[in-house]
């Protein structure tokens, strides 16, 4: 689950993060209002969507006036802003942040992500602030200094603080980069994120250390633990196929291709979209109706993958272990006949009634292409797509 920016800092803050002063606004005139609220003679209003770049789309911009406030929240919101995270579609504004201007001396970057090669919690740090880290790291690796942190121990006021030193926090402010570092690691344990980035971080002319931009991202499976995070969801920012899917416990993610997948397992799902590509196919989706699937799930899977406007055929395929071939079997053809399938559909079976399953397919009369093992599956429901 992902946050806002200014949602992201309001967490950040309650921990000892430092971040400039801002508000959330959802209209022109609140925009102008929060300004001459912070007071000041330059500020920044910042479009609020899930996904990063926002400033190369022209969705951030510096206002040294009240009308420049009013002319840029004009421009911002409603607008369509196309970053490299949006795709080609970009995503319509309905959020601002209006935020003090900061006396920018130097712009840094940390962030905080689980390396599963050392299954701790990795602190990456570099000079290199405002821009991609991925580049950093493809062309000056150098620069990245990460810091494994004990579980137990937690992260240490000395690598907190050689850390600092090392992506070029004067001396001045070695102590405050290090509070710093150590209260993001924190908050990030204590809210169980899968992602903190702070990109830039940056020291200002009267040597303060602040979070200049923010971007929290949550493990899904430890929400039942934070409500007053799940409360911040932002169903506008989500794609109304993988809300909907959620609703009946459906893991669900919607891709570019063209050919839907239904499959049980998120290990053989992946492996299914691989086999498929593997034969000059496309996956639609990503779809995992986990092992206890009845019959109203399969439906509601079908009506969801349904309602993507490029697909060409589905592709279900299951390995019977806690989930029975025969249920599945059931499910398919109520839901195919509720939704009055209209594209190819290719099923594959394995394990547990087996026989039985693929009996209730060729019993049912429906045009449906069974598949032996998931090569041919694949095979079959590509050409069925073309």
């Amino acid at each position: 689950m992902n946050v806002h920016e200014y949602q992201g800092k309001e967490i950040l803050r309650k921990y000892g993060v430092a971040t400039p002063r801002g508000f959330a606004c959802f209209t022109v005139d609140e925009a102008v209002k929060a300004a001459e609220s912070l007071g000041g003679k330059v500020w920044v209003v910042k479009a609020q969507i899930h996904a990063g770049g926002r400033g190369k789309g022209g969705g951030v911009k510096v206002a040294k006036s009240l009308d420049e406030v009013r002319d840029y929240a004009s421009k911002i919101l409603g607008m369509t802003l196309i970053t490299p995270q949006t795709g080609p579609e970009g995503r319509v504004v309905k959020r601002l942040f209006i935020e003090e201007g900061a006396d920018i001396k130097k712009e840094l970057y940390v962030g905080m992500v689980v390396d599963r090669a050392t299954q701790r919690v990795t602190l990456m740090a570099s000079s290199e602030g405002g821009m991609n880290i991925e580049e950093v790291a493809e062309h000056t690796p150098e620069k990245i200094h990460k810091v494994a942190i004990d579980p137990v121990a937690g992260l240490s006021t000395q690598d907190a603080e050689e850390v600092s030193r090392k992506i070029g926090i004067p001396d001045i402010a070695v102590a405050q980069g290090g509070q710093f570092m150590q209260a993001l690691y924190k908050a990030f344990d204590d809210c169980d994120c899968s992602l903190a980035e702070i990109n830039p971080l940056i020291y200002t002319g009267d040597n303060k250390v602040l979070a200049l931009d923010a971007k929290l991202n949550f493990d899904s499976n430890a929400l039942y633990r934070h409500p007053e995070i799940v409360a911040l969801r932002d169903l506008d920012e989500e794609d109304p196929a993988e809300i909907e899917a959620s609703k009946f416990d459906l893991t669900y993610i919607s891709l570019d291709g063209n050919i839907g997948c239904l499959v049980n397992g998120a290990g053989l799902a992946m492996a299914t979209m691989d086999v498929i590509k593997l034969y000059g196919g496309s996956p639609a989706n990503f779809l995992d109706v986990g092992g206890g699937a009845t019959t109203e799930k399969v439906t509601e899977a079908f009506k969801i993958m349904l309602k993507n406007p490029n697909l060409k055929a589905i592709l279900v395929n299951i390995f019977g272990g806690i989930m029975k071939c025969d249920v599945i079997a059931n499910g398919v053809i109520a839901a195919a006949r509720e939704v009055k399938l209209s594209v190819p559909l290719v099923v594959r079976m394995k394990g547990t009634n087996e026989d039985l399953g693929k009996q209730i397919l060729k019993d049912s009369g429906l045009p449906i292409i069974s598949a032996d093992n998931m090569a041919e599956a694949a095979e079959k429901v590509v050409v069925a797509a073309k």
